[in-house]
């Protein structure tokens, strides 16, 4: 978009590919926030909004190349302002840019780590979307968030850099053709090694909001494919889950329902979500993968490594990355070199056990954990 002149003369932009296609009245709203719809619809009625010099209507869309004429004035008191830019810290500005694993002309990838929230709210300071400053650069549009993840899901998170690229985006994610892969340690095994969860879900009354749950007559449609990938005996599986519908907390509350909680997922498990020995307390959900459309074609594929706690438990168990679609394909990976990576890390676990042994008696001793939760058939 060309840069308008002063407010007191008249304005000329040139519209961008970002915002081929937009509404009028929504170009306003992107771009010059500050004028209202009334004053916009008044413009177009009276001919002093012209586009390629011709007269147009507020629901008329534009199309790049095309140069918009826009009077003087118009800044209504009240109306939102673009927001201020926000000064970060050095520190703040090399965590932000620590996070990116891709960027492109459109979107920048992050990989969101555990503990980080994606959003402020009135008890949360720090969040994803207060250090996007750091990737504003001379006169671009801040960058926005397109989705969320739960504060203690890591993995990828996109972020759109223009409003016409978070647009695009935003109606990939409503029309579902954007693929998201989670992967997910969950208690116990599924007899059903593969299939889809249908269960509506609800805000569970008496938590104000805070909690979902399956409410089969009046939650809204929730559907998660599920997978299990590897299993750890009886006690734990490894699983891919792709939501096919994007509720809050909607991987969580499907595998509690069917039985089997994601590992450290206290708020929905209990005590039943927490494995024994040296594997992490903390929620093993990740964002591995996603796939969706460019708004200029083609398609944006981007995987998010694991945080290391993650790594950990997938070691000590004994699975194997390579294992999954979400990973990229080796062919050196061989039935023989699974077992003997399993073999390899059971091993290690249960040396970690031994060492752990006396500075559990030394506390007291560890409280016995409740049994994994059994299996469900669907």
């Amino acid at each position: 978009m060309s840069q308008p002149r002063p407010s007191s003369e008249v304005r000329q932009f040139t519209i961008d590919a970002d915002d081929d296609g937009v509404r009028l009245d929504r170009w306003f709203k992107r771009h010059l926030p500050q004028i209202g719809f009334g004053t916009v619809s008044k413009w177009a009625r009276t001919g002093q909004l012209r586009v390629d010099g011709k007269r147009v209507k507020p629901e008329d869309r534009l199309s790049a190349g095309q140069v918009l004429r826009v009077p003087p004035g118009g800044e209504e008191a009240g109306r939102t302002k673009p927001r201020p830019q926000r000064q970060l810290s050095p520190d703040e500005i090399a965590e932000a840019k620590a996070m990116v694993i891709k960027e492109t002309k459109s979107a920048i990838v992050l990989n969101k780590p555990p503990g980080l929230a994606t959003q402020g709210g009135s008890k949360t300071h720090k969040h994803v979307d207060g250090l996007l400053d750091a990737f504003v650069e001379g006169d671009a549009p801040r960058p926005r968030l397109v989705h969320r993840l739960d504060k203690d899901t890591s993995g990828v998170l996109l972020i759109a850099r223009t409003p016409g690229s978070a647009a695009s985006y935003s109606k990939r994610f409503s029309g579902r053709s954007a693929r998201k892969i989670y992967w997910a340690l969950i208690v116990g095994v599924p007899d059903v090694k593969e299939g889809t969860i249908d269960a509506p879900l609800a805000k569970q009354p008496g938590t104000g909001g805070e909690k979902m749950h399956v409410d089969m007559e009046g939650g809204q449609p929730a559907k998660t494919r599920y997978r299990v990938v590897d299993t750890a005996g009886k006690k734990a599986a490894w699983v891919e889950l792709e939501p096919l519908t994007g509720r809050t907390h909607q991987l969580r509350v499907h595998m509690e329902a069917i039985g089997h909680p994601i590992v450290g997922d206290g708020k929905y498990g209990g005590q039943d979500a927490f494995l024994t020995g040296s594997i992490s307390r903390k929620m093993h959900l990740h964002a591995r993968r996603l796939v969706i459309g460019e708004p200029g074609g083609g398609k944006l594929d981007v995987t998010a490594e694991l945080p290391e706690h993650f790594a950990a438990s997938m070691e000590q168990l004994g699975f194997d990355p390579a294992m999954s679609d979400a990973s990229p394909v080796r062919e050196d990976i061989t039935e023989k070199t699974r077992a003997e990576k399993k073999q390899a890390a059971r091993q290690h676990a249960k040396q970690y056990r031994k060492s752990q042994r006396g500075p559990r008696r030394a506390r007291g001793g560890a409280s016995k954990p409740k049994g994994p939760a059994k299996g469900k058939k669907r």
